[in-house]
């Protein structure tokens, strides 16, 4: 059984805040380098922050249960006499239970006061004990108002103690962004400086393998795959050439959407074919073997080598049905690392708002989804990560832009 001890007093919580982010500092670095390079960067991330945040603990005081009323035989010290003998004191217990981290009641927060009350600390609940002293018997209001003290003296501390924590849980993000970026880039650095070299590289044993950092609670981690091989660098589209290729496409959408009666006649190819021309426009020559083409009927995309560095796939709005086809293409097509693309809706008719909602929820939905970026502009452009069919670490940035390309004759 637990005993009942001090709170907020067996340890300091600053120091225990910067060596848990030393801990996840340490855990990336340790983390095997094949596995670090095959795993989406955003998922890491993500994994170190989940095992070593800590959440701080919450009470839910409107969850309070009262044990049964029992009663202790101990000893007591007459006050004048000096003489020891038993006494029967009435034992009343209540059971707080909270959420968050149990070990942040132990931490002597960087604020602090010299009350500290005392309770016994279990799995998911606190303890807190009255007893009854020398009296017969008590005021039930009395007893109630030295809980609710007790409670509200707890609750004080435990907000000192949140400000710590938040502070961490916010520094340790940062901290463990910059750790996988940079050892991430000086992995990729090594591995461009062994391909230069020219020489054959002589495998590892366990090069395949990898070990899991010591977990300090159990959590969902992200999956980590098992490398097949050394890694090697993918062609990618600059960032800077995505955002330029995605304000292309937007300028031409708004330029459209000002124009109904042009755009009125036009097809799904039609329109495609004329943002290829601004495309191309933009684009011609910048880099060779990186260009913008048609594939099939309603593909734009940029091409490197042999492969697809980015795909916008074109859709007239039909129902719920469009987005997911529309997915199912752009997935079957794009099945490699940092891959960027675009979905072009074009919305003939109905309720432009709608529809947008309707289609970020079929995006949202889908068994690819894995989380939605910021966007700054809204109704402008939507931005989500999808993962590469079956592989949840190849990560694919898919821009959603909406055309409300409406008849001149509804929107007179």
């Amino acid at each position: 059984m637990n005993a009942e001890e001090r709170l907020f007093t067996s340890g300091d919580m600053l120091g225990t805040l910067r060596a848990q982010q030393e801990s996840a500092r340490q855990a990336v670095y340790d983390w095997n380098a094949d596995q670090l390079l095959a795993t989406a960067e955003a998922d890491v991330v993500e994994y170190v922050v989940q095992k070593y945040s800590l959440p701080c603990p919450v009470l839910q005081r409107d969850q309070i249960e009262q044990l049964p009323v029992s009663e202790e035989v101990g000893p007591a010290r007459d006050e004048f006499s000096g003489v020891i003998y038993e006494r029967r004191v009435t034992k009343i217990v209540i059971a707080v239970p909270f959420e968050g981290e149990e070990d942040i009641f132990k931490l002597r927060p960087s604020q602090f006061g010299l009350s500290t009350p005392t309770a016994e600390i279990r799995k998911g609940e606190l303890r807190l004990t009255w007893t009854s002293g020398q009296r017969a018997s008590a005021d039930p209001e009395a007893v109630r108002r030295y809980f609710d003290g007790q409670l509200d003296r707890i609750e004080q501390l435990l907000g000192w103690a949140r400000n710590d924590v938040d502070r961490h849980n916010r520094d340790l993000r940062a901290q463990v962004s910059s750790a996988v970026a940079e050892r991430r880039a000086k992995l990729l650095a090594d591995r461009q400086l062994e391909a230069g070299l020219g020489f054959p590289v002589r495998q590892r044993a366990d090069a395949t393998q990898f070990s899991v950092p010591v977990s300090r609670r159990t959590i969902e981690a992200p999956r980590r795959p098992t490398a097949s091989g050394p890694f090697q660098p993918e062609p990618v589209l600059p960032e800077a050439q995505y955002e330029q290729a995605l304000g292309v496409l937007r300028n031409a959408r708004n330029a459209l959407e000002r124009s109904p009666s042009m755009t009125a006649s036009l097809d799904e190819e039609k329109i495609r074919d004329l943002l290829l021309v601004l495309l191309n426009a933009q684009f011609e020559g910048a880099a060779a073997g990186e260009v913008f083409n048609a594939a099939g009927k309603t593909d734009i995309l940029i091409r490197a080598g042999d492969r697809n560095v980015f795909i916008a796939e074109c859709k007239i709005w039909n129902g719920p049905k469009t987005i997911r086809d529309a997915l199912g293409q752009l997935l079957s097509y794009l099945t490699w690392r940092d891959t960027k693309a675009a979905l072009l809706l074009f919305i003939r008719s109905g309720e432009p708002t709608t529809i947008i909602s309707k289609s970020i929820g079929e995006i949202e939905g889908h068994a690819n989804y894995k989380r939605t970026r910021h966007t700054a502009e809204d109704g402008e452009r939507y931005n989500f990560i999808l993962h590469a069919n079956g592989d949840p670490n190849r990560e694919i940035r898919l821009a959603f832009l909406p055309f409300a390309l409406q008849d001149a004759k509804r929107q007179q």
